[in-house]
């Protein structure tokens, strides 16, 4: 019996596509693993979109079919992924989430697990308070949350500039978007991937 993960991520430049790319490949690791990558609606105007340089950007993954609030209940763990806007989750990740009232009332997401990863421009950027905000929705639906723990050793890497938290994996954009997520943060997203599908496994079973 397949363990199905749907990856529901929101990303303005990629970063955040980028890293969802790694935690489907960790999640697909597990054998008797499905993955899809589902991709918010945008709410930025085109024009404002091209004006912030993010058009281009967004054509990388134009290609990520879009997720639908309905079809949450098909999948037996949900990996969401987003941006961060002043240490909280990006609108377009909130206007999705503020859809799923109905899943609310009928509990139709209870006993499923729920991770989060993110991505902000500086270190201090509100990694953290992304994440662990974001857990409230999850656990008002009655969802079990799977973060990343040290046992992943590269959450202790000191030698170099590096996202990753216990919550959930993480990169760091840079001030004006330039950086792309390091190996050692795609490492961990790969880590948390193949976590969330191993105890999805095991609950399912």
């Amino acid at each position: 019996m397949a363990t199905n993960i749907q990856v529901v991520f929101y990303s303005m430049y990629g970063h955040i596509y980028t890293m969802a790319e790694a935690i489907a490949e960790g999640a697909r690791s597990v054998e008797g693993t499905t993955v899809e990558l589902l991709q918010v609606p945008e709410l930025i105007p085109d024009e404002v979109l091209e004006q912030y340089g993010a058009k281009a950007a967004r054509a990388a993954f134009a290609h990520v079919p879009t997720a639908t609030v309905a079809r949450l209940p098909e999948a037996d763990a949900i990996i969401f992924g987003t941006p961060t806007r002043f240490g909280n989750m990006a609108a377009q990740m909130r206007n999705f989430l503020d859809q799923t009232g109905r899943l609310w009332m009928q509990g139709a997401l209870v006993g499923k697990v729920g991770s989060v990863f993110a991505s902000t421009a500086t270190q201090h950027g509100g990694q953290e308070t992304t994440i662990t905000s974001f857990h409230s929705t999850l656990l008002h639906q009655g969802m079990i949350i799977v973060g990343c723990p040290y046992a992943e050793q590269r959450l202790l890497n000191m030698d170099e500039i590096t996202g990753g938290t216990p919550y959930g994996a993480t990169t760091l954009a840079g001030p004006d978007g330039s950086r792309r997520p390091s190996e050692n943060e795609l490492a961990i997203a790969r880590y948390q991937g193949a976590r969330v599908a191993k105890i999805t496994a095991r609950l399912k079973g």
